[in-house]
């Protein structure tokens, strides 16, 4: 393959995929799954998916790319995405952009900065972005389902109940964020009903595959590959791209940039999509997980394409 060129054929991709496989091959089954959320303790952690979605409306995968999981804080990009589209940049005055280096779910800074989450991708930053939906949408749940449907192209996407209701069953954590956050007056909408949407959108199941898809429009300037519309604009796509790049895989965004090189999201399901700007995005779904709370497989199956495509910002 051609490194750093985003035309690449589907053959050569066929062959990268292949090779990612072989050298991840001895990781696959390291690592620990999420066991703090009980319905995701259950899911095997020798599954290995990858799915890699080009501009050009190719569809390249291996392993089980086609195998629906739970998303967890993936969806933050999607929340995010209809938060911005809602409340433009006034959202910046409830919810930063930096990295926190604390945990995903940590309530070390929040009291230090009066309420306001350091990024829209660490919990607390979640839950106002899920505030700003509710106020702006009567159906927000729906919405949101329709809104990923739409970017996956299929409509059989679901949340899942027993997820859901494992994540309130383990949440103290996120309640204690959550009622944190609106002590400083930045949720206006009930402290429950928030929560609800929360764990619910962590609750999506989706494969490789549709997540590939569903993230493509980041790779296209906010544009939907499919349907030639945009999502959102240019400027905003950017912006997006950016906190992921800086925050989207929690307190390791910094080994993942030295190490892969592109804006990525993670969650706590094995899922790690990254986004190539003007070329692709690509997802891999491998349960283990590191000390930080990303897929342990997924990053050195990221690692190695990146290295052997050259497909890199840097």
């Amino acid at each position: 393959m051609n490194p750093g060129s985003p035309s690449s054929s589907r053959a050569d991709l066929v062959e990268v995929l292949d090779q990612v496989h072989a050298h991840v091959r001895p990781l696959i089954g390291q690592g620990k799954v999420a066991s703090y959320i009980p319905r995701l303790a259950n899911v095997p952690i020798d599954r290995f998916g990858m799915a890699v979605a080009t501009l050009e409306g190719e569809m390249i995968t291996i392993g089980a790319a086609d195998e629906p999981f739970s998303i967890q804080s993936i969806s933050k990009v999607f929340t995010l995405t209809l938060a911005l589209e809602a409340l433009g940049a006034d959202l910046w005055k409830r919810v930063g952009r930096e990295p926190s280096g604390n945990a995903f779910n940590s309530l070390v800074q929040l009291e230090r900065e009066r309420g306001i989450p350091r990024n829209p991708l660490i919990n607390a930053g979640a839950h106002v972005i899920a505030d700003v939906i509710l106020s702006s949408s009567p159906n927000a749940r729906e919405d949101l389902l329709g809104f990923v449907r739409e970017r996956a192209d299929n409509a059989t996407i679901s949340m899942d109940e027993d997820v859901a209701r494992s994540e309130r069953e383990a949440g103290f954590r996120n309640i204690a964020l959550a009622n944190f956050v609106r002590s400083f007056n930045n949720l206006d909408n009930d402290v429950d009903a928030v929560l609800d949407f929360y764990f619910h959108q962590c609750a999506l199941q989706m494969s490789c595959v549709d997540l590939a898809r569903a993230f493509l429009f980041l790779a296209n300037r906010g544009v939907c590959q499919r349907s030639g519309r945009a999502v959102i604009n240019p400027d905003r796509a950017k912006r997006i791209n950016a906190l992921m790049m800086t925050c989207g895989t929690y307190d390791a965004a910094g080994e993942f940039a030295f190490r892969v090189g592109l804006p990525v999201k993670s969650g706590v399901g094995g899922g790690i999509v990254a986004v190539v700007p003007n070329a692709m995005a690509v997802v891999v779904w491998s349960p283990g997980l590191d000390g930080k709370g990303n897929s342990l497989v997924g990053a050195a199956a990221l690692d190695r394409f990146t290295a052997l495509t050259g497909l890199s910002v840097f």
